[in-house]
Parts: structure tokens; C-alpha cells; sequence
């Protein structure tokens, strides 16, 4: 199987057609629109997310990410607030942490994050990994009677109006599947993994199959495409820069992309992608030799580590 075919009007066929990428959104299963160019936050600290988001919302983006991880919600919640936007204007995702793997722990968290923003509701939660960190890449636990309770928690909040949307991350197949055994409502979303040099084609074509739309985080493979002579080459075959191709591929694979930057110059670089990289270069792409250091980061669970750094 291939994945659908590269073009404008990527992201399952549902782009909203506009000016620029601030205006293209794609709808969720639930009839929310998420804008398809966000914002990630993950390792911007605390102390200076307020104002990367005021600088970022300023350029254009209404779509941040954040997760309970990440502890930069209460920077987030700040930075919503001075922005100058309306609330209703802005799409925010956090995602319940990994390690809380009960319903109860689950549903005190969400609370606790619209307590630490000081927001009323969040566009979207997450449950941010199906096991707990200490075991990505340790253990074959898939906890899969705890992720029924953790999504039975975000299930009831979005019915008492706490979140607009619910969804999953780093999720594989048979995750999803034990989740849509019981679940009231379908995953509306997974957020995963893929740049060129990591693209799960298989789950990307099962998630769309099962009507849920695909995130993509580390676009850029956390700095390290910029390392690939190979991928430099195709951006310089578009006149583009490197994280401009990247952000583009993932487009075209269907996805909504979550750059993260605080320099507002590289915010305006990353939104500057109305080009199209063709059927063929896209296969190109696609087959490019997988990244397997991921450098500083290569510690991390999702990068192939085996813990987290303490």
C-alpha cells in the first residue's frame, strides 16, 4: 500500500482552503476544526513560554501544544492570556502524562491542568504514551486494561465540557485496538512520531483508515535532519530550507505538523511552505535511510532511549 497521494489538499482530503497555512484546518470526527500548522512547546521552560507563545500567536499560529510533561502549562495558560487573541481563537492541546495509568489519576490531571493554565477547557487532550516512560523501549507491558481507564476519564470530560476533543499518542496499532473495544468514542486523533527518516506508513494508513487525523511532533527530528546531506540537498532542489521540506512532507503524508521554535524568525520560516514536493520526491523522501541518533536527545524514551533522564 501506498499513502494518499502528495498535493495542496492533503490532510484526508478536509483542508479548509485559505490564504495562508493559518487558515487550511482539517475537521475532527467530532466536527471541531484543528488548524493544521501548530506550535510545539515541548522543551521550552516554563519561565519563557508566555512570551514564545505571545511572539508565535503574533506571527500567526493558533494552534499550541503542551503537555503535562512537558511542565510549561502554567507558562501556556499565561501566555494564552496576554496574547491578545480570544480564547475561542486558539486551539490548545496538553496530554495526560505517562505515568498516570488509572482512571482516577487520569481525571485529577486534566483537572489539574485547566487549574495550572487557569483555563476553562482545552481543545484537545491527549493520553501522551501507552505505557509510562520508564518502559517505552524496556518493557513489553502495554498496560492495556489502564489505558481503557485513562480513556474512559477523557472520555467523561469531554462530556462535561472540560475538553472539546480526545485522542492519543505514540499509540501503535494494537493500542488503538484494545482502546476501541470498549471505548463510547473513537481516538479523533494520534499524535506520532515522523520526519523523513522515521515515517510509520503502516500506522499512518491504519489511523486514516479508522478516520483518525495523524500528528506529527519532532518534524525535524529534533535538529537532526539538518545533519542529512541527502535531505539538504532535496530543500535545496526546492529553495527552501531544510525544515521548511520537512514540515511540508509531513503535509503531504496527511498530517498536522507541530514544529517547535522559540526564535520568532525560524516561526516565520516554518509558516513559508505553499510549495508542493512531487509524487516522486515524496517517494524519495519516504525511503530515506531511517535516523538513528538522535544526538543529546537520543536519551529520550520516543528517540530509541531506554529511560528518562533524571
Amino acid at each position: 500500500m501506498v499513502l494518499r497521494k502528495s498535493g495542496e489538499a492533503a490532510i484526508m482530503g478536509k483542508i479548509q482552503k485559505g490564504g495562508t497555512m493559518f487558515n487550511q484546518s482539517v475537521t475532527l470526527p467530532n466536527g471541531i476544526a484543528m488548524p493544521v500548522l501548530g506550535w510545539g512547546t515541548w522543551f521550552i521552560k516554563d519561565s519563557r513560554v508566555a512570551e514564545a507563545l505571545r511572539q508565535a500567536v503574533a506571527i500567526g499560529y493558533r494552534h499550541i501544544d503542551t503537555a503535562q510533561g512537558y511542565r510549561n502549562e502554567r507558562g501556556v495558560g499565561e501566555g494564552v492570556r496576554i496574547c491578545g487573541v480570544p480564547r475561542d481563537k486558539l486551539f490548545i492541546t496538553s496530554k495526560v502524562a505517562a505515568e498516570h495509568k488509572s482512571y482516577e489519576a487520569a481525571a485529577e490531571s486534566i483537572d489539574q491542568s485547566l487549574k495550572t493554565m487557569g483555563l476553562e477547557y482545552l481543545d484537545l487532550m491527549l493520553i501522551h504514551s501507552p505505557q509510562p516512560w520508564v518502559d517505552v523501549n524496556q518493557s513489553d507491558n502495554r498496560y492495556l486494561a489502564e489505558n481503557r481507564q485513562v480513556w474512559k476519564a477523557l472520555e467523561d470530560a469531554l462530556v462535561a465540557g472540560k475538553v472539546r476533543a480526545i485522542g492519543i499518542s505514540n499509540f501503535l496499532e494494537s493500542d488503538i485496538e484494545n482502546l476501541q473495544q470498549t471505548a463510547a468514542v473513537k481516538p479523533m486523533v494520534n499524535q506520532i512520531l515522523c520526519h523523513i527518516g522515521n515515517t510509520p506508513t503502516d500506522l499512518i494508513m491504519y489511523c486514516q483508515k479508522h478516520g483518525m487525523v495523524l500528528e506529527a511532533y519532532s518534524p525535524i527530528a529534533h535538529g537532526e535532519a539538518l545533519k542529512n546531506p541527502a535531505t539538504g540537498e532535496m530543500a535545496q532542489k526546492y529553495g527552501v530550507t531544510i525544515p521548511q521540506l520537512c514540515i511540508r512532507y509531513c503535509l503531504q503524508l496527511g498530517m498536522v505538523v507541530l514544529p517547535k521554535t522559540e526564535n520568532p524568525d525560524h516561526m516565520r520560516e516554518n509558516t513559508m511552505i505553499d510549495f508542493v514536493i512531487s509524487d516522486a520526491d515524496m517517494a524519495v523522501l519516504k525511503t530515506m535511510e531511517r535516523i538513528k541518533d538522535y544526538g543529546e536527545h537520543s536519551y529520550i524514551p520516543v528517540f530509541g532511549g531506554k529511560k528518562p533522564r533524571t
